[in-house]
């Protein structure tokens, strides 16, 4: 295990000491490793127990990105090669797994957490920064839930999440892997705070400097991040998704999955913002398509760990059926952008097949 995957540090303030989780691995745009699932989890855990811990910081090194999802290479190798005699099953089975759980851990965690989400956040980055209790978001910050590109479906509690966006946006995004930026972020309830990354230092400094006897540890992460908030307003972009809104819902308002998105390819020809959005449908897989649109109906009413319970089994199940890896295999390992999806189109898709995910 790579013990600088991820460097953590505590530093002291008034009343206790400050937790610092910072994700090391900008060569891979700090891509999630099982390594780094193993590293934080536990330290997490000592910290949530440990009384003299008052919040806990996320970062990720580099200027590009917090997180850009999970280590899908690793993955694929676990799915294609052969695994040694006696060693039993692969990886995959215990990213998923115990990824889920560190998810529902930050979620649960009851502490402040704070993450700072800069640059690019994709996929287990989301699963991260989701389940923080202060989630901040800056002018290069850039979001997505891509995975129906590459045969998986939007899990890390996407089903739970994405069903508490306004109207059908959630499905939108699922649908298109649509990339968002920090204002969509806020108005989409995937983060709570905007500011300017440059400010980022003078936040740390006046969370160190702050009195942390004096309030509950919330009310003084809450009073840093809105001071420095009120300063980066210039620089908030507009929302397109907020713009977009109305369009959205009367898009993905259909009969079935096949028409949704016949409506928004269609619909792309005369809106820039919505054919950038949509323009990676004719290359998704229909079958995640299929297994996305079926999930977020099904968690519609669930709990969180209901719906991550679900998503470990369907998350199993893409790691066996062989969409995932074709979808990576073309994206990454041969780089040929030709997928060779199991069924080409989703008017094609065997019932049965989808049935057995959910099975």
């Amino acid at each position: 295990m790579n013990n600088d995957a991820i460097v953590f540090e505590e530093w002291p303030v008034n009343g206790g000491r400050l937790a610092v989780a910072r994700l090391n691995a900008p060569k891979s745009l700090n891509a999630l490793s099982l390594d780094m699932i193993r590293l934080l989890a536990p330290k997490l855990t000592e910290w949530q127990r440990d009384e003299e811990i008052l919040a806990v910081w996320l970062e990720a090194e580099g200027d590009k990105a917090f997180c850009a999802g999970g280590d899908i290479v690793a993955l694929y190798r676990d799915m294609v090669e052969p695994q040694p005699a006696g060693q039993g099953a692969g990886i995959g089975a215990s990213f998923f797994t115990e990824e889920y759980e560190l998810d529902q851990l930050i979620h649960r965690f009851g502490k402040p957490v704070v993450c700072w989400g800069h640059g690019i956040v994709m996929g287990g980055g989301i699963g991260i920064m989701a389940g923080a209790s202060h989630r901040v978001v800056t002018e290069r910050s850039m979001l997505a839930m891509p995975e129906v590109n590459i045969g998986l479906y939007p899990d890390v509690g996407a089903g739970w999440f994405l069903n508490r966006m306004p109207g059908r946006a959630g499905l939108f995004l699922g649908l298109t892997g649509a990339r968002i930026n920090g204002a969509d972020a806020l108005f989409l309830g995937l983060a709570d705070r905007f500011i300017r990354h440059d400010l980022k230092v003078e936040v740390v400094n006046r969370l160190k400097a702050a009195d942390w006897r004096t309030d509950a540890a919330s009310v003084v992460v809450s009073q840093a991040l809105r001071h420095f908030e009120a300063a980066s307003a210039e620089l908030k972009p507009a929302s397109p998704v907020r713009a977009h809104l109305d369009l959205i819902n009367q898009l993905t308002d259909g009969d079935s999955l096949a028409q949704i998105v016949e409506q928004l390819r269609n619909a792309a020809e005369g809106d820039d913002w919505l054919r950038k959005a949509v323009r990676a449908l004719d290359g998704a897989s229909p079958t995640s398509q299929t297994v996305f649109f079926r999930h977020l109906q099904l968690a519609r009413h669930m709990s969180l760990s209901e719906v991550f319970a679900l998503e470990l089994g369907l998350s199993l199940k893409c790691l066996q059926k062989g969409e995932f890896a074709e979808g990576v295999r073309a994206l990454l390992i041969d780089k040929d952008q030709q997928p060779r999806w199991r069924y080409p189109a989703l008017n094609d898709i065997d019932p049965g097949w989808i049935e057995d995910f959910f099975r």
